[in-house]
């Protein structure tokens, strides 16, 4: 992989492909690339100075990280594009091989990508992302389907990745279901006003509200993986109660999945990760591929964007749901009722709205 930024390649399919490859991949990435880009069509993009227009393109992030989870060059290339304004990646569909020199970074770094290049226009699919640890442990639980090297799994589902990437096509739907799952209570809670000003603008689809109050959803047992997938196939939880009558129907059903989640300790709230754990016993019955997930944030303080990176590593990278672009929107409100007083947010909701139609509905 040692041509320059600007080389561009026509190797077999006519599919192109801009390989985002900031720094020096190692030779784990490097195989990872090849197999991932195949006979495609492929530009090489190395530092922020050789950035050609990337809307309406297929992306893929190869990014090899150092010992202390960083990519310096990748940074500048991510400040490159910021300076061109939020719609710098619009169009775009975005896919990514991360390769660490340890045990540790690839998710924290996919996720902050993939939200940054979302919050750029960028959409990404189902499970955008293979990662690959120092050791390759990261691979051992396929190892037990597959019967073959970590590196050959590290291989293979690059390959499929690029492929996915390739033919990857967004699926709208002329009379959305839309699923909204919230935890809170209308008397106090900004979160929820953000959304009633948001829903004014979605006559056109068909809304059910869940309120997962208190006590209705415990939390996943860990069950072993033929357990949960035998309640999982009968559309079934161990727990059963309120997730297996209402939750897990409603998101089967629906098109697409709306999180209202006010900010407790940066972090989404115990009773909707409850919820998001609880799906893997869905995930077991269905792809998740053709779903959409968007998410209205708020934070008394700060922390927005830790939220957002929270569902993006759970619903997008892990369970597989479709993540459009620009999929959330996040203010700053405190004191009750102030989100209403928060600057442009009529402006914010109706971007926010009319970015969810104009992705969802035919």
């Amino acid at each position: 992989m040692g041509e320059t930024a600007s080389d561009l390649y026509t190797i077999g399919a006519p599919a192109m492909i801009y390989l985002l490859m900031p720094g020096e991949p190692s030779q784990q990435l490097q195989t990872m690339i090849k197999a991932a880009v195949g006979s495609s069509s492929i530009k090489i993009i190395k530092t922020a100075e050789a950035l050609p227009d990337l809307q309406n393109k297929k992306i893929l992030f190869a990014v090899e990280i150092d010992e202390m989870g960083f990519n310096i060059p990748l940074l500048h290339i991510l400040k490159q594009l910021m300076l061109r304004g939020k719609d710098a990646l619009l169009g775009s569909q975005g896919a990514l091989l991360v390769h660490s020199a340890s045990e540790l970074y690839t998710k924290s770094t996919a996720a902050a990508l993939i939200f940054l290049a979302n919050q750029l226009g960028c959409s990404f699919m189902g499970h955008p992302l293979v990662e690959a640890t120092g050791s390759l442990h990261n691979f051992l639980t396929w190892q037990k389907t597959y019967q073959t090297s970590l590196e050959q799994i590290s291989f293979d589902l690059s390959r499929r990745l690029g492929e996915r990437l390739l033919t990857d096509q967004p699926t709208r739907i002329q009379h959305p279901q839309i699923a909204v799952l919230h935890s809170s209570y209308r008397k106090s809670s900004n979160t929820l006003m953000l959304w009633d000003m948001i829903k004014k603008q979605l006559s056109q689809c068909h809304i059910e509200e869940l309120h997962v109050q208190n006590g209705t959803v415990l939390d996943c047992i860990g069950c072993p993986y033929h357990t949960c997938r035998h309640f999982g196939l009968q559309s079934s939880c161990f727990y059963g109660g309120f997730m297996v009558k209402e939750v897990l129907p409603a998101i089967e059903n629906a098109d697409a999945v709306i999180w209202i989640c006010p900010n407790y300790n940066d972090s989404v709230s115990a009773n909707l990760m409850a919820v998001i754990n609880r799906l893997t016993a869905l995930y077991h019955k269905i792809k998740f591929y053709d779903k959409y997930i968007f998410a209205a944030i708020v934070s008394g303080n700060s922390g927005s964007d830790s939220l957002a990176k929270q569902l993006i590593d759970a619903l997008n990278i892990n369970k597989g749901f479709r993540l459009p672009p620009y999929f959330s929107i996040m203010a700053t409100a405190n004191d009750p009722g102030s989100i209403l007083k928060v600057k442009n947010i009529e402006e914010m909701t109706d971007f926010f709205s009319r970015n969810m139609l104009r992705q969802i509905k035919a």
